[in-house]
């Protein structure tokens, strides 16, 4: 009985600790940052927020169901938002290029992006041995360099 009064004190303070951290980390984040997120996103009420290694902020949160990561630059500025696909929702043009050009590639990841610089796109990363390959397609399958 002892024993599971322990453990349940433990998973009580794990929580409580991360609640905590959860807290100061949404604390850290620029009032500029929070705000241009919740004018992009709004009814998102509760991104989980990180700091990237190019000083960028990301957001982490769903919308309907799926998963997606907004980049922010500290003044606010909005850079990105992504969100992972499957293989399959891909559009056709973008399946026949890689059926013609990386038929030899194993795709790893699919991402729907929608950037500041860049407008609307498609980042399909490739295995390949060292760094995995990301390449760029605009819908109709024409590749970003």
């Amino acid at each position: 009985m002892r024993k599971i009064a322990v453990l349940i004190l433990a998973c009580f303070t794990i929580s409580l600790i991360s609640c905590q951290e959860r807290k100061k980390n949404r604390e850290k984040v620029p009032e500029a940052v929070q705000r241009n997120f919740q004018k992009k996103y709004p009814g998102e009420n509760d991104p989980d927020w990180k700091q990237d290694d190019h000083g960028y902020w990301e957001s982490h949160f769903k919308m309907n169901g799926e998963k997606y990561r907004a980049d922010f630059n500290a003044d606010g500025t909005w850079i990105e938002t992504e969100n992972d696909i499957k293989k399959k929702e891909l559009p056709e043009a973008i399946k026949k290029v890689i059926r013609e050009k990386y038929s030899e590639y194993e795709i790893a990841e699919v991402e729907q992006v929608d950037s500041a610089e860049k407008g609307k796109f498609y980042d399909v990363e490739f295995k390949q041995k060292g760094k995995n390959m990301d390449v760029m397609f605009r819908e109709n399958g024409t590749i970003i360099e």
